[in-house]
């Protein structure tokens, strides 16, 4: 697989917290931050490791192959959240690697973590 992009950010919940947001994107006491635009799929999970990892298929239906990896780390009270754009190739245009990444940081880093209060 081909990194195409990657982000570590704080997250103030703890790392089972962050974990059970990913695994559980619907139902009753899950968080409602991930809003998808017309051009986008709601992800399946594909693996996970109880509050470590978890590991999402593409949220583009034009790019199929492409995976999601989230490592969760214990950061004080809160959490470290790498997010891994990954493709098994070919590489999209550059144009495209910068939107799938402006949009995983958003969805993550802004979206994520304002459910959390912050």
């Amino acid at each position: 697989m081909i990194e195409l992009g990657a982000r570590v950010r704080a997250q103030p919940a703890p790392p089972r917290v962050v974990w059970s947001s990913l695994m559980r994107l619907h139902g009753p006491g899950a968080r409602q931050w991930l809003d998808l635009l017309d051009d986008e799929v709601e992800p399946r999970v594909l693996e996970s490791l109880e509050a470590t990892l978890v590991v999402w298929s593409s949220l583009w239906p034009d790019r199929p192959d492409e995976r999601i990896r989230f490592d969760i780390e214990p950061d004080g009270p809160g959490s470290r959240l790498r997010w891994t754009l990954l493709t098994p190739g070919p590489e999209p245009t550059a144009s495209k690697i910068g939107h799938m990444r402006f949009r995983l940081n958003f969805l993550v880093n802004e979206r994520l973590r304002s459910s959390y209060g912050q």
